[in-house]
Parts: structure tokens; C-alpha cells; sequence
């Protein structure tokens, strides 16, 4: 009996197969997605920027316990003169480290001049501050401290000795330093060595290392754009931008002339309007825009950029679609998935 139905069931298959034509059909292949437009404008790209480092310039020596004590510096509010304002009240670390406002109010509540820049991989850059007035982050760190329209430390030795009367920095200096280390030059070092961990990666990252669907067609295209309108005069390299000065109003002057930028700095007649070139990274969570703040829209920030650097003509269609790349360079630790 089991015989009889072996040979039904052979039987059976046999006839399937002669049916469907004595083989079985192999599934169809999906059609190749056509990337060629992507790789294109990717090998354009390639020679004009790159990917940001993975670790930054000066922290070869920086250690766990140097940055640890330099986020707790960076977070401490002791360091103003009120005991409420910290490096993270203008330098938010939780929204892209700005404040999202036009100028920031120092502890005295009065807006400063000068949109607060993000303290995210700005140690990447040639010069710190619009004016480039600080060398290196270690520069930069100390000044807001004493500034007296910021934090408003009135000297470094009053800094100093609000640290020293906090008990639990003492060890935490011992063991980032060595005894006896709390001075100002050692929390500024601490401060910058912190700040030197704050280092973002993004999908426009992940474009120029060859991932080309990294990226969605229109923000493709808006890099194209980015590149055609001549925007890589300044911004290009890893940090698309912090690598010079450039004069604010090249070709048009902006429509506020008070600030007079790195003049204010150097006393040089040509440095007159002449600005840091900020970074595009980030840049589409930063606003507002300009030295001032003075632009809340990165669309409307593009087409003036256009007018008044370049004598280009940008289209609000074009503006949309140079954001949308712009926000391909949004630090991931930012991006809700």
C-alpha cells in the first residue's frame, strides 16, 4: 500500500513539472535602482569637502578624568557671578550647543552683541569667536568667564576660589592634574578638553563615504546647488566653512553695519565687517542666523547669502531645496528616530 502511494505522489510531481515546463521558474531579479545622478554629484562633492575626523586636534593627551572634570566645569554654574549661568546656558549640549536665540543675555539679563555659536566640533576650527580674537578652545574657555557681559567673574583668582571652596573638585583636579592643580589655566584646560569630545557625525557623512542613498534625491540636488552657486568659495572642507574670514556683505552691505567685526578686534582697517566664516555643520538647528541673529530663516539666510556675497540670484524653490541639504549635516545624536 505505501508503495502505491510513493508512486502517486512521484507520479503527481511529475506531471507538476512537465506542466510548468519540465523546470521550475527562477523568482524575477528586482530592477537595479539607477544611483548614477547620486555618484555624479558625489564625485563632484568628493574633492571639495570631507568627512569630519573622529577626534579632534590637541586631545591626544586629554584623559577620562580631564574630560569628565572638564563637563562638570562646563555644566557649573558657580562659575558666574549670580550662581545660576553656566558654558551650557548659551551652549545648550541638549539642543546642538546653542540657545536658539538672536544674542544671549549675559547674568546682568542684557543680550549680548553676537549670536552664541555651537560649542559642537567648533575645535575644528582655524580661530574661535566671530573675530577669531581666541586662538584655540583653551582661549575661548576662559572668556565668557570674565566677561563682564556674560558670566562676569570679576578676576580669575575669584573663580578660582569658588572652585576651591566646592569640596568635590579637589580630587577631581588631583586626579586630572595632580595635586595642588586648581588655577584658572587648569579649568579653562579642563573646560576645552571636554569640548573637544563634542565632535558630531551626520547622513552627508555617510554621503562621501559612498553611502549614496544616504540621501534623498532633493537634498542631492541642493548639494548640486550648493556647489553650482558658488557657495564652496567659503564653505567647503570638513566643517564647510570656520577655515577664514570672509566680509560680511561682499558685494552688498547687510542691513545692519553696528557691528564692524574683526575691526573691533585687530583696530585694522581691513578687517572691517570681516567675520570667522561660520560652519555649515549643524547649521539647520543653530538658527537664528548671521554674527547678529538677525535672520530667523535658513531659507531666506540662503537667498541673502546669494545676494549679497555672491551677486547670484537664488530662488526660494532653490533656497528650499540647498536647506534640505544643509540639514543632511545634523548631527545624529540629535535626530529623533
Amino acid at each position: 500500500m505505501k508503495k502505491i502511494m510513493i508512486l502517486t505522489l512521484s507520479v503527481m510531481m511529475m506531471a507538476f513539472v512537465v506542466h510548468c515546463g519540465g523546470k521550475a521558474e527562477a523568482p524575477k531579479a528586482e530592477p537595479k535602482e539607477d544611483l548614477s545622478y547620486q555618484q555624479g554629484i558625489l564625485d563632484q562633492a568628493k574633492p571639495m569637502f570631507a568627512v569630519i575626523p573622529a577626534k579632534m586636534p590637541g586631545s591626544e593627551h586629554d584623559t577620562p578624568a580631564l574630560i569628565e572634570l572638564g563637563k562638570k566645569l562646563y555644566l557649573e554654574t558657580a562659575l558666574s557671578n549670580t550662581d545660576d549661568m553656566s558654558c551650557n546656558t548659551c551652549h545648550d549640549l541638549s539642543t546642538a550647543g546653542v540657545d536658539n536665540k538672536p544674542t544671549s543675555e549675559g547674568t546682568n539679563g542684557i543680550p549680548g552683541a553676537r549670536n552664541s555659536p555651537t560649542v559642537f566640533n567648533a575645535g575644528f576650527h582655524f580661530v574661535q569667536f566671530w573675530d577669531g580674537r581666541a586662538a584655540d578652545l583653551n582661549e575661548q574657555a576662559g572668556g565668557p568667564i570674565l566677561n563682564p557681559a556674560e558670566m562676569a567673574i570679576p578676576d580669575s583668582a575669584t573663580a578660582v576660589a569658588k572652585i576651591k571652596a566646592i569640596p568635590e573638585y579637589d580630587p577631581m583636579f588631583t586626579a586630572a592634574f595632580g595635586k595642588d592643580a586648581i588655577d584658572y589655566e587648569n579649568i579653562t584646560e579642563a573646560i576645552a578638553a571636554f569640548e573637544r569630545t563634542l565632535i558630531t557625525h551626520d547622513r552627508f557623512d555617510d554621503f562621501l563615504g559612498g553611502d549614496l542613498k544616504a540621501m534623498n534625491i532633493t537634498e542631492v540636488e541642493g548639494l548640486e546647488l550648493f556647489m553650482g552657486k558658488a557657495c564652496i568659495t567659503c564653505h567647503m572642507g570638513s566643517m564647510l566653512g570656520g577655515s577664514m574670514y570672509q566680509k560680511n556683505g561682499l558685494i552688498k552691505p547687510y542691513k545692519d553695519l553696528t557691528d564692524e567685526g574683526r575691526f573691533e578686534a585687530t583696530g585694522l582697517e581691513q578687517d572691517k565687517f570681516m567675520f570667522k566664516v561660520p560652519s555649515m555643520r549643524n547649521v539647520a538647528l543653530t538658527g537664528p542666523y548671521f554674527h547678529d541673529g538677525g535672520v530667523a530663516s535658513l531659507e531666506e539666510t540662503i537667498i541673502m547669502m546669494g545676494d549679497m556675497q555672491l551677486m547670484m540670484q537664488i530662488t526660494e524653490a532653490e533656497a528650499a531645496k540647498i536647506a534640505s541639504f544643509l540639514a543632511t549635516m545634523n548631527g545624529k545624536q540629535f535626530v529623533k528616530r
